[in-house]
């Protein structure tokens, strides 16, 4: 009989084949798809950026030089040249003589102008919060006494909590009606009242930023080698010579880094500066926001790629400061920490922690008191203890106006926002943190457009989303347009994303790298060396910057505040900034439930990221 052969089983030899080949192929295609699955993930990386960071802010560019159709620069001119924005210097480019404007520089009736003021309060603010930075630096660094890896890791507060929630605990603590004045009032002292003033935005962004320079001086102050100190004091140097000779140089450079941060930061401020200055101390940022409430688009958007401009310049000298001087601590000793309290105490342990603990009061009415008297604020009413204000947020919810805020709506939009934009910035972030962390040609550039959106304001980017994806573009006669909550979301996981990326791009900077080419050794491709061994290892990490993302989601207000507008999309920073202007208790309230939000990603990183987390 003819016919094919059989196989030792039964079947036909050339169906074996088949099968066989076809397990061949598969297993190829497999193989394939996974070498190239790294760069088919960062294609989609990049693409995805150039559409929600890039193009909207590209669509900035082009508002504010496309005036009716007409390309020109006359709104970029008008206001580098209008003192109203630039002060005495804007009279160059109005054709007065250079000692003119000197002249009215050095006049007492000079004028700043927004920019100018921008950059005296953000002068103001880097000074005041490296003030009080460097002492929490000294005492974290220097120091052992329970509870100091607690204010270790209490100093990411800067990046969780939502900065419209903390104008709302300083309103609640230097208002009229304020913590502050209810301690003076029991001390027979005259009320004073400290809102729309330039100290109360100064103070509550040194809240923000003296954690951040304590941070990033607390790691190189820690990183300073003991053996060298002990070079130095046997060779005969006093303990305050060893402190400037081989300490100090090693701080400088990351107390510089901590300055230049909080300058960025502070440069490009606006929930602040909105709830607690207002527009008469309006800086770029509110006055951007305000240009863009008036329909003044082109001009909001060339005052907004001005300050971007700035910004840029700022973060590209500190990249470059902070390349040439990173503190390296692989293979040293650290100094030893002291007891806090000594078991035989000198005059110098005396002094020195009679100091301490006037920093510690300075430090309660700084950075606890505003927390304390927003959550009292929100259980208090003229007539004592009241659960009022709550109760007004559930009644709102029930019986509110469609137009009014509806505070179940906020957490609701507010929880669904941070669990998409986590969805999106995670991958993103451990992506660009593969990206940063593999030595190839180029990689300092990706590094820093990754980085960019840290620069970026919020404004900026609510601002070109709106401009570019909300209103739509024209593509073949067909007008592509997103929803105001998938622009939300957008803006979200552009703020988020970089947290992520400087969370984990240290960890996987840091493993092992024998056991990935162990890995690659035995046929793994990239993907999956990353996914099997790399991630494994630094999954704290990822975890930690998965909290972050999705606090700073929780918290966002600047871009937010430009999609929402006119929207039901408002989350719960929205709701606070609706009822700070007219009921300072559901403000409180509200902020209070923010506050249980954030704590619990607070919680996680605290746990899972720890001392490790690279900020």
């Amino acid at each position: 009989m003819e016919g094919g052969t059989e196989g030792d089983d039964g079947a036909p030899a050339d169906a074996t084949t088949s099968g066989d080949r076809e397990h061949r192929d598969s297993r190829s295609l497999r193989g394939r798809l996974e070498r190239r699955a790294l760069v088919a993930l960062a294609a989609a990386t990049v693409g995805l950026l150039l559409v929600v960071f890039y193009y909207p802010v590209a669509t900035v560019f082009v508002d504010s030089v496309l005036v009716e159709g007409r390309l020109t620069a006359r709104v970029f001119f008008d206001i580098l040249s209008d003192p109203f924005y630039f002060g005495e210097p804007a009279r160059l480019l109005a054709g007065d003589s250079l000692a003119s404007v000197v002249e009215g520089l050095l006049s007492p009736d000079r004028r700043l102008g927004i920019v100018g003021f921008t950059a005296y309060q953000a002068a103001l603010s880097t000074v005041a919060s490296v003030a009080l930075g460097l002492p929490a630096a000294y005492l974290l660094a220097r120091f052992e006494f329970p509870g100091r890896r607690t204010l270790r890791s209490l100093t990411i507060l800067p990046f969780v909590l939502p900065s419209i929630m903390v104008a709302v605990g300083f309103v609640a603590t230097f208002g009229q009606r304020g913590t502050l004045n209810a301690v003076l009032g029991a001390f027979g002292l005259g009320p004073v009242d400290l809102l729309f003033t330039l100290e109360a935005v100064v103070v509550a962004h040194a809240f923000y930023n003296a954690p951040l320079v304590a941070r990033v001086t607390t790691a190189a102050w820690e990183s300073v080698d003991a053996s060298a100190v002990e070079t130095a004091r046997s060779l005969g140097a006093s303990p305050l010579r060893a402190f400037r000779d081989v300490v100090a140089p090693q701080l400088v450079p990351s107390v510089l880094m901590g300055a230049a941060l909080t300058f960025v930061f502070t440069f490009s401020t606006f929930p602040i500066v909105l709830a607690l200055g207002g527009f008469q101390l309006a800086t770029v940022e509110v006055f951007v926001y305000r240009l863009i409430r008036d329909l003044e688009y082109a001009e909001a958007a060339a005052l907004a790629l001005i300050e971007l401009g700035i910004s840029l310049g700022l973060l590209y000298a500190y990249l470059r400061y902070e390349a040439r001087h990173t503190v390296r601590s692989r293979g040293i000793r650290p100094l030893p920490r002291r007891p806090l309290v000594p078991s035989s105490p000198s005059l110098r342990a005396l002094l020195l922690r009679v100091g301490l603990a006037g920093y510690a009061v300075v430090a309660l009415a700084v950075f606890v008191a505003p927390i304390a008297s927003m959550i009292l604020a929100s259980v208090s009413g003229p007539e004592g203890a009241t659960l009022a204000h709550y109760r007004f947020l559930v009644e709102r919810q029930t019986t509110g106006a469609s137009f009014q805020v509806r505070p179940w709506d906020a957490v609701r939009n507010s929880l669904l926002f941070g669990v998409a934009s986590l969805a999106v910035a995670l991958p993103m972030g451990v992506v660009v943190a593969v990206l940063t962390t593999r030595d190839y040609r180029g990689r300092k550039l990706v590094d820093a457009a990754a980085m960019a959106p840290l620069a970026v304001s919020g404004i900026v980017v609510g601002l070109g989303l709106l401009r570019g994806l909300v209103f739509g573009v024209e593509v073949g006669g067909t007008r592509l347009a997103v929803g105001g909550a998938v622009a939300i979301v957008a803006a979200h996981a552009v703020a988020g994303y970089p947290f992520v990326v400087r969370t984990v791009a240290p960890g996987l900077d840091g493993v092992d790298r024998t056991l990935v080419e162990s890995a690659r050794a035995l046929g793994a491709p990239r993907v999956r060396a990353l996914v099997d061994v790399e991630l494994p290892l630094v999954w704290p990490a990822v975890v930690a910057g998965a909290a972050f993302a999705f606090a700073i989601s929780i918290g966002e207000f600047s871009a937010t505040v430009v999609l929402a507008s006119g929207t039901s999309q408002f989350t719960m920073p929205v709701a606070i900034e609706r009822f700070i202007g007219r009921r300072l208790g559901p403000a409180t309230a509200m902020g209070v439930v923010l506050l249980v939000v954030t704590t619990v990603s607070f919680l996680l990183i605290d746990r899972l990221g720890g001392e490790d987390v690279g900020f």
